[in-house]
């Protein structure tokens, strides 16, 4: 699968990027401007918070979407029966914020959101005009004063053996949102499916940015953009015995924001959360 990797300061990357995103629904980002040193202290950082029991106080509940997701409230991804091997945070603006870590992630979330927001500008200008004329308004237009943009922080715990048979550390799904943006995790495991089935390991070398459309992108496309499955997959060897970092941003429009005849943003949101099991 020729999932493009595409260098951010090069005068064609907008055009190329555009491109691999119809192509595969996924594009690879170098030479970014995102500082790797502010990856590399998130993670090491939240390593240590996961591995604290101080992150109970922070337990989402129905009545909010920030906070802590525990293996046991982690997602069940559609069409799938066993929960997700994971437990992660969620960063809103305004929303809980362990005091036990620094700003780092907060940083971050600003930082990519800007880098997030000038992609999504790329595809504005290189989607044909008898598609964008589909758009409700222009994309990047969609997440202007957005608080529903979402800053995940996942660790995908060591396996211990002793797993639930046919669990996955993420098994297939396609995001939800309009484009998801994840610097490269502290471990390998990400795969695509082609058209045909086919799995293929995603370029993602530390230091690079992996993007992907999701359902929203391609539902405010009419289909014109793939929202492509992918996975993580348990490991194996030594990597077996070891944490897997990650920090996604998933980039939402405004609730209210029109994405067909069928949906705006909010509705979709309520009704995608209701089949991964996240509301009631």
């Amino acid at each position: 699968m020729d999932v493009s990797v595409v260098d951010f300061r090069n005068p064609e990357a907008p055009a190329r990027f555009a491109d691999s995103l119809r192509r595969t629904g996924f594009g690879v980002i170098k030479n970014h401007p995102i500082p790797q040193d502010l990856v590399q202290t998130i993670y090491r950082e939240w390593l240590t918070f996961f591995d604290n029991p101080a992150k109970e106080a922070y337990a989402y509940t129905q009545e909010r979407r920030d906070g802590y997701y525990g293996p046991k409230v982690s997602e069940t991804a559609k069409g799938q029966t066993k929960r997700d091997l994971k437990e992660y945070f969620h960063i809103f603006p305004g929303g809980r914020y362990p005091a036990e870590v620094s700003d780092a992630a907060r940083r971050y979330y600003g930082v990519a959101g800007g880098v997030a927001a000038t992609l999504l500008g790329w595809v504005q200008a290189h989607t044909p005009p008898e598609v964008r004329a589909r758009f409700s308004r222009p994309l990047p237009a969609m997440i202007e004063n957005s608080d529903y943009t979402l800053l995940r922080i996942l660790r995908y715990p060591p396996m211990t053996g002793g797993e639930e048979e046919g669990a996955q550390r993420a098994a297939a799904h396609e995001d939800i949102n309009l484009l998801t943006v994840l610097p490269a995790a502290s471990d390998a495991g990400l795969q695509v499916k082609d058209s045909e089935g086919r799995w293929y390991d995603v370029p993602g070398d530390f230091g690079t940015l992996i993007v992907n459309a999701g359902d929203m992108l391609k539902e405010a496309s009419s289909g014109y953009y793939p929202s492509t499955s992918h996975r993580v997959l348990n490991p194996a060897g030594e990597a077996r015995f070891r944490s897997r970092l990650s920090a996604p941003l998933f980039l939402h429009p405004r609730s209210e924001v029109v994405l067909s005849e069928r949906h705006t943003a909010g509705s979709y949101l309520d009704e995608r959360l209701r089949q991964i099991g996240v509301k009631k």
